[in-house]
């Protein structure tokens, strides 16, 4: 079966630092919406589980006198390409296949146009599925990212896509 779960990411303590900086409980929602898009585009849904839930690893705080300052963040921000380098390194450290690593790194990369040049940019289905369930959490002012919930439901949440994509893959298995 799999060689790196949801859970095993989850506890990692790099995803521990930075999904939690960026909100841990936005991820896991993305990660959710991730799954159930994949499931209707055809697309891996373990890679999109976990391009989903690392999505935003790689944001940095643009603060301003202690206020998160929007204007910053849309003039500097590079998180995608920061956050594909670091959950690409975080994937292959746990022992993640190396083609996985790199179309869940591409996905991240590819998830907002923020650092994106001007221009049309070809997404491939798994980089539309993450860019959707981005999208899909979204609040206004950027408030999905400060959304809370308590570590024991997270564990259960991040637990249960587990299942969910375990079962999934069986099911492909044995048709």
């Amino acid at each position: 079966m799999r060689t790196v779960t949801m859970k095993n990411i989850y506890n990692h303590s790099i995803a521990q630092k930075y999904v939690r900086r960026s909100g841990m409980a936005h991820a896991i929602s993305v990660a959710f919406h991730a799954y159930k898009l994949a499931l209707s585009y055809g697309v891996n849904p373990d890679w999109a589980a976990k391009a989903g839930f690392l999505h935003d690893i790689g944001h940095y705080q643009w603060y301003r006198n202690g206020e998160w300052d929007y204007q910053l963040y849309r003039a500097y921000d590079i998180h995608p390409i920061k956050g594909a380098e670091r959950a690409h390194k975080l994937l292959v450290r746990l022992g993640e296949d190396k083609q996985a690593a790199k179309e869940i790194a591409h996905a991240i990369l590819f998830h907002t146009e923020s650092a994106l040049p001007e221009g049309n940019v070809q997404l491939n289905a798994l980089q539309q599925v993450i860019h959707l369930a981005d999208e899909k959490d979204k609040q206004p002012g950027d408030s999905h990212h400060y959304r809370n919930m308590d570590r024991q439901k997270e564990i259960t949440l991040i637990e249960l896509l587990d299942e969910k994509i375990d079962q999934h893959l069986t099911a492909r298995m044995n048709v």
